[in-house]
């Protein structure tokens, strides 16, 4: 396994969390923000949850990365 198959890795689940919808997913799973009143993320539930949304706000870079890693695919085969 190389560093570029680790870098693919990391930016699939990048693309995973992305794209978790917490009205149709989150929420019903007892995973959303609101239950951390006054933003006390702590605990390990809480620190995945906010890697979660950090990871939806990102989604215009992850978007030119998949587009960079697209491409590098196409030229290197």
């Amino acid at each position: 396994m190389g560093l570029w198959t680790l870098l693919e890795g990391l930016l699939l689940i990048a693309n995973a969390f992305s794209v978790l919808n917490e009205d149709r997913f989150l929420s019903k799973r007892g995973w959303s923000m609101q239950e951390f009143p006054g933003g006390r993320t702590k605990s390990l539930k809480g620190q995945f949850i906010g890697l979660i949304y950090a990871m939806q706000y990102l989604r215009v870079p992850l978007i030119i990365l998949n587009g960079l890693f697209i491409i590098v695919k196409m030229v290197s085969g």
